[in-house]
């Protein structure tokens, strides 16, 4: 009896401790889960819709990414991780431009725009789509 006792104490104890181990552990700011967006190389706004260059090995394709679109009252928040990992070993690869349509990520693009992923080796870009007339674009 005494056997089964301590079995089921060290059972019930394995189990608290193990929940405890592999509870995530709570953010300590909002946009800690920011640091997993992938680096760009560049970004930029044309006519088309939004183009980031980012770091290759060789197999990197659009479908490899997904893209968060928060919108705002002064515009839109976009941000692109990475769905799979480029697995090709070429190491002299450049970095590849892939060009995301507005459209495709429900924007407007007469409206600003901010791109929330980091600049590999650097702070984030922010660019803005160009409208078609600027407003007071006459006056200085």
């Amino acid at each position: 009896m005494a056997i089964l006792a301590r079995r089921s104490v060290l059972i019930l104890g394995l189990a608290a401790l193990s929940a405890c181990v592999t509870a995530p552990a709570p953010s300590p700011e909002p946009a800690a889960g920011l640091g997993l967006l992938e680096p760009v190389f560049s970004a930029s706004a044309g006519p088309d819709g939004l183009t980031i260059r980012v770091r290759s090995s060789g197999c990197t394709r659009k479908e490899d990414f997904a893209f968060y679109v928060e919108r705002r009252p002064e515009g839109a928040a976009v941000a692109f991780g990475r769905k799979r990992v480029d697995v090709c070993k070429a190491s002299t690869a450049p970095p590849v431009a892939l060009t995301f349509s507005y459209a495709e990520l429900g924007l407007d693009p007469a409206r600003p725009v901010v791109l929330l992923n980091p600049l590999a080796g650097g702070a984030a870009p922010i660019f803005r789509p160009r409208p078609r007339s600027w407003p007071g674009a006459d006056s200085p």
